[in-house]
């Protein structure tokens, strides 16, 4: 056959070469017209086929490759090997023609098989309200929510599968070194992939009995981690899931942050004693969730009262003796303030010195919190204040600036300033007599520390 065929190649090309070598017989007869045929050209590479695809459609076929369990690579919709690759495995099982590149049928089908599975697992893109971070949840595996003020927790009915969603302040982290601490929490960790970049790091490996996966990113001293962790009973049905999730993670979009600003592991903040036998006021929510309430030369502190409408808290310590409570009686005139408290240690050093500085609100006298400006330092929430006249004025709380969603609409204060007669109130009804005590705001001052997961 091979040399009928270059026979037949043979004469053609020949017959062809004296056709165009033979000059016309007749003159003045219209010349022959002479077909060309082109060279095919050779044929298209699978990845030139996909680069050739827009981006859209590159991060959709990543994605559902990936659901249907053949692209373990990263949805970022560039071209890649591992992609092409996937898309053969992808027709390979189909029983097709493994080219590289999908025609529309197979296609289809692909896009179907990718939905059916979000389907079976209840896939969902939520905001989680406490971070403002976005995120993918399969909602029919792991249907169980908790959160609070640390992060969320979604978890199936048995505990087979569960999402971690954590965030906390570090200072002046790096991804290199997070991952390294990562690593050793929990113990007993073993590590079998790692990737770090300067914006994000990955880790997998066994937790346990658990496999688990874990991407974590930055921002600031804002730290946040995404833990999956799962049965290996389970990884047939959730590792595609763990593919998708952490390419839908995003950490911090673009907008208004929800909720408050994450807990610090050790929060410090100014409490005022009030009352000889121990009692004293503070921050609420600085020193709430705590595993640990200490007031550094007096030991241990319990939490024996809120006021949630305006964050105050009382603290009670037992047995300690030479306090100066504060005189929180009179009414203030001047609006000009002295706030005397105690600084976060890394504002100072290390140290736990008392220290006064000047803020001012636009009225005083009145029933409700006023805006204090400029905010006190770090650690000062809870301090005292002090007119001019030397009359106490309030507690001074440090709240989080809150951008809103709307372009127009105003941030909320920095500072806060709680009006003498609200802190009475709240003591009174707790027992506490406000009578007494020394105008001496630096004796009265302490340094509250409180200690979190």
């Amino acid at each position: 056959m091979r040399s009928v065929l270059s026979a037949t190649l043979m004469f053609a090309t020949i017959g062809a070469a004296h056709a165009q070598m033979t000059p016309p017989s007749t003159a003045g007869a219209k010349p022959k017209t002479v077909t060309t045929v082109p060279v095919r050209p050779a044929l298209q590479k699978p990845e030139d086929t996909a680069g050739a695809m827009a981006q859209a459609e590159r991060l959709a076929l990543q994605s559902d490759l990936a659901w249907v369990g053949e692209y373990n690579g990263a949805i970022t919709g560039d071209v890649s090997e591992r992609m092409v690759n996937a898309i053969k495995e992808f027709q390979k099982n189909r029983g097709g023609k493994p080219t590289g590149v999908l025609n529309p049928q197979e296609r289809g089908a692909l896009a179907d098989t990718a939905r059916r599975k979000q389907e079976s697992v209840g896939w969902r893109i939520v905001t989680e309200p406490g971070t403002g971070a976005r995120l993918g949840i399969p909602t029919k595996l792991v249907p169980q929510l908790t959160s609070d003020a640390s992060g969320a927790k979604w978890t199936s009915p048995t505990g087979t599968v569960q999402v971690l969603l954590t965030r906390r302040k570090e200072a002046s982290p790096t991804t290199a070194r997070l991952a390294e601490q990562e690593k050793k929490q929990p113990a007993g960790r073993t590590i079998d992939y790692t990737v770090v970049k300067p914006d994000f790091f990955v880790l997998s490996g066994m937790q346990g009995l658990k496999k688990f996966y874990l991407r974590g990113t930055l921002k600031g001293d804002e730290v946040r981690v995404l833990t999956i962790l799962y049965d290996q009973a389970t990884q047939t049905t959730v590792e595609p899931v763990v593919i998708a999730m952490s390419s839908a993670f995003n950490a911090f979009p673009p907008g208004a942050q929800a909720g408050p600003p994450p807990r610090k592991t050790v929060e410090y903040s100014t409490g005022v004693v009030v009352s000889d036998d121990g009692v004293i006021v503070t921050d609420r929510v600085a020193s709430g969730d705590c595993i640990a309430l200490t007031i550094p030369g007096y030991g241990s502190a319990d939490r024996v009262a809120e006021d949630k409408d305006h964050d105050l808290a009382l603290l009670r310590i037992y047995g300690a003796r030479e306090l100066k409570p504060l005189d929180i009686a009179g009414s203030p005139t001047k609006t000009v303030l002295d706030i005397t408290g105690i600084a976060d240690p890394q504002n100072q050093g290390g140290a736990a010195a008392v220290s006064t500085m000047k803020a001012s609100v636009a009225q005083i006298g009145g029933g409700g919190d006023a805006a204090l400006s400029p905010a006190p330092a770090v650690g000062f929430s809870g301090a005292a204040a002090f007119d001019s006249d030397g009359k106490f004025a309030g507690i001074a709380l440090l709240k989080p600036v809150l951008v809103a969603g709307a372009t127009n609409a105003t941030p909320s204060a920095q500072a806060t300033l709680v009006a003498p007669a609200t802190v009475r109130d709240f003591l009174k009804a707790h027992g506490v007599t406000a009578s007494g005590g020394s105008a001496d705001a630096k004796a009265a001052v302490v340094r509250v520390i409180c200690v979190r997961k």
